[in-house]
């Protein structure tokens, strides 16, 4: 298979933006949205790093340029460590307690609180938005049900916390210069819920490390966090009515034992895997199996990269990730349309009896999402958004004349 050069690395010298604080909402893990913290990190290395909490893993923090953040209140209350999440209902007041008046350039890696920083008339705030506060906006039904609480006092308590956080948000909003969102998708959800339009810069995925293999084998695959909206139990069962059909899934979390109890000898379950592993079976997939409404989808693009195809949800950002196609020189996978089993099986067959798709043009398609793409389409946004602030500051309205009556 031929080899797809990437892009040489280029140096990008941001000193000319002055001050720059990177407000993110919470350090804890290493996962889509602090590997765009990364990044940006590296394109603003003088930055200040602020956040709700930091419990960012020690082993990691060289993703942070070994840089601590200045954190919130929050970071001191009681079993804030392991919960920090109950304590969304104060997260907007811990947001605004950070003082960011002295920089010249904001940015805010949000999908929950970050955007809502306060910031004046003389900075420019560029927002990176993961996606809308998902369970104060269009998700707000699901995650009731999910957390069990669609009736009762604790359904209304939550209910009246979330309808305050959405006006909160909103609100905040008006304090955002330019918005970026992580696909088309969520510019969509930011047009519905903040009434703004934002520029879609995708994130990045480290596609140097998931290069494709010698071969692919006769298994599918699935690799991801096991909450509920990813939907791995769903396709565990679907696997399940195909006992001829290899499964394998990677990794843990609240849905690792429904998924364990649905599977059958035909699926194995390996749990919490290291990169090396996971880099391994998603070289040697048949394909990579996705049935997450995601705002993007970072996997997706990770097993593309490997040369293996996807099977996924035709809803979120995997439509702008895959591409069904009969063309062998475009195609890089398939859709199915509904979260059901019905679905998934129709798409695996569909899948088997088409002619193979081509490693080398999946992992093109991937090469559109890297690092250093991310780099120079973000800096344009922020180039642009900091002019049009210098120009606002440089040539003030003219005073308003008045006449006598």
């Amino acid at each position: 298979m031929a080899n797809v050069a990437l892009a040489p690395t280029v140096v990008h010298d941001t000193r000319r933006f002055g001050s720059v604080a990177l407000v993110h909402d919470w350090l804890a893990a290493y996962a889509g949205s602090e590997k765009v913290v990364e990044q940006i990190l590296q394109l603003f290395p003088q930055a200040d790093l602020y956040s709700v909490v930091d419990f960012f893993p020690e082993s990691q923090r060289g993703a942070l340029d070994g840089k601590r953040a200045r954190t919130s209140f929050i970071q001191h209350l009681p079993r804030a460590r392991k919960s920090f999440r109950a304590y969304l209902p104060l997260m907007p007041l811990a947001v605004e307690q950070f003082d960011l008046s002295s920089y010249d350039l904001v940015i805010s890696s949000s999908h929950a609180v970050a955007k809502g920083v306060l910031t004046g008339p003389h900075q420019v705030h560029v927002s990176y938005v993961h996606s809308p506060i998902r369970y104060a906006w269009d998700l707000q039904h699901q995650y009731l049900a999910e957390a069990g609480i669609e009736r009762g006092m604790k359904s209304w308590i939550a209910r009246l916390m979330l309808h305050y956080m959405r006006i909160w948000d909103q609100r905040t909003a008006n304090g955002v210069d330019a918005f970026v969102a992580n696909s088309a998708f969520v510019a969509r959800r930011i047009r519905k819920a903040y009434g703004s339009e934002a520029t879609v810069v995708y994130p990045p995925v480290n596609v140097e490390r998931f290069t494709p293999g010698p071969k692919h084998e006769d298994f599918y695959l699935i690799a991801s966090r096991m909450v509920p909206y990813k939907r791995i139990p769903l396709i565990v069962e679907a696997f399940a009515a195909m006992p001829s059909r290899q499964l394998v899934v990677i990794g843990d979390g609240t849905d690792f034992e429904r998924a364990k109890a649905l599977a059958t000898p035909n699926v194995k379950l390996l749990g919490y895997q290291p990169d090396e592993v996971l880099v391994d079976y998603m070289q040697r997939a048949r394909a990579f199996v996705f049935a997450a409404q995601e705002d993007f989808g970072i996997s997706v693009v990770e097993a593309q990269a490997c040369g293996t195809p996807v099977i996924a949800l035709g809803r979120g950002g995997a439509r702008e990730i895959v591409i069904d196609s009969p063309d062998p020189e475009r195609g890089t996978g398939l859709f199915f349309g509904e979260q059901s089993v019905a679905s998934i099986v129709d798409a695996v067959e569909r899948f088997e009896q088409r002619p193979a798709f081509r490693a080398d043009v999946c992992r093109r398609n991937a090469l559109r999402f890297t690092a250093e793409r991310f780099k120079r389409e973000f800096l344009a946004v922020v180039e642009q958004a900091t002019d049009a602030g210098r120009e606002f500051v440089d040539t003030p309205p003219a005073p308003r004349r008045w006449r006598s009556a």
